[in-house]
């Protein structure tokens, strides 16, 4: 069995990118102890490659994942990145040129939402892509929110997904499954053999400042409802992480992402930090 290792999910860092440059924030990754990391939200030029290349050289970070769409919002709106529908080529180029064998799918398009059908008909479409990246020695993986435990017919849309596919794959967050109502625990292993990577992220109630919120009475209330659920530094929340991982590494997990959507003002290098801290004191030291 593949060593599993603890990453960084890098959306939570693309105005650091953007500030800093690639190699220098992964970089200041490696110096934290992380060694791998998910490349997301942020564009794949030739510098952003070739910084990412010379990254690997210096001090051996692991590419492990790459993200991309499936294809253009609409015909009037296109998808921010490379697509599976329009840039194929170039995306196993980039994938090839850093080693990267994971390529994941962010999020489900909008104009797939709705319907049993709908989810029968992307499924497809993604299956197709995820056989064609086979022949290039890439696996493609469908990350899922909350909205995917929708149900058609009494049965949650990712796990439809999940049983008209063959060569799709998986990428499970614990905190947006939790979010849903579900626990990871139980979901996890329904997905065993097909998921190779999982997102950590906690779960918390946040403190609110109510000034914030406009209205009075029921009007405030409702916002404040709809707000006070956050995410999370591990360990500061409420999921059993411990457990978590433990199912996920024997469901076949060989990553775990830490990531956190909302940082609510913190750096997200003093977040990263919190969340590495806590994962040492549950015993993972030598997953980094």
């Amino acid at each position: 069995m593949t060593k599993p290792q603890i990453g960084v999910q890098m959306m939570m860092l693309k105005q650091k990118v953007e500030e800093e440059g690639i190699y220098t924030v992964l970089q200041k990754l490696n110096d934290l102890g992380y060694h791998a990391v998910e490349v997301s939200q942020i564009e794949m030029t030739p510098h952003n490659i070739s910084e990412m290349q010379r990254a690997i050289k210096d001090f051996g970070m692991n590419i492990a994942a790459m993200s991309c769409g499936v294809e253009d919002i609409s015909a009037e709106q296109k998808y921010p990145g490379d697509t599976l529908q329009l840039d194929f080529d170039k995306i196993v180029a980039d994938c090839k040129a850093v080693d990267c064998t994971i390529l994941r799918i962010g999020m489900l398009p909008m104009n797939y939402m709705g319907s049993k059908e709908r989810t029968l008909e992307f499924a497809k479409i993604c299956d197709n892509y995820a056989q064609r990246l086979k022949e290039e020695g890439i696996d493609l993986y469908y990350h899922a929110h909350n909205i995917e435990f929708v149900r058609y017919d009494d049965q949650f849309m990712l796990d439809i997904m999940r049983d008209n596919t063959s060569a799709l794959g998986f990428e499970l967050d614990v905190h947006w499954i939790w979010r849903a109502g579900l626990n990871p625990i139980d979901v996890i292993p329904n997905y065993a053999n097909r998921i190779r990577a999982i997102h950590l992220k906690d779960f918390r109630v946040g403190e609110i400042d109510m000034d914030q919120y406009p209205g009075e009475g029921h009007e405030k209330l409702y916002f404040m409802l709809h707000m006070i659920t956050q995410f999370a530094e591990l360990g500061a929340g409420t999921l059993p992480l411990k457990e978590i991982i433990e199912v996920g590494l024997e469901s076949g997990s060989e990553f775990f992402f830490v990531e956190q959507d909302e940082l609510y003002g913190a750096d997200p290098y003093d977040c990263l930090i919190t969340s590495r801290e806590h994962l040492l004191t549950l015993g993972y030291k030598n997953w980094f």
